[in-house]
């Protein structure tokens, strides 16, 4: 569920601008980790446990337009991973 301002329902992700200024980000919730990276486009990474992204299994990956479309899609995936893995 994404509110019409692009931020997340369920984590609290900084809004668009955030990233465009080329920022990465990373959080998680309950046993759901998650990393954004700012480049030429947003890549988004998904794993369970409290280990970093260097060290954990990384289970999802996705790569979306670095735009606030982009960015409400990569918003939407995230929730849709967490979601179906609770």
């Amino acid at each position: 569920m994404i509110s019409n301002t692009g931020v997340s329902q369920i984590f609290e992700i900084p809004k668009f601008y955030y990233f465009d200024s080329g920022n990465d980000y990373s959080g998680s919730r309950d046993n759901f980790s998650y990393k954004i990276i700012t480049g030429d486009c947003f890549k988004a990474m998904t794993w369970h446990g409290k280990l970093c992204s260097m060290k954990a299994k990384i289970e999802n990956e996705q790569v979306f337009e670095r735009s606030q479309v982009g960015f409400d899609n990569m918003i939407k995936w995230l929730e849709e991973k967490y979601t179906e893995s609770n």
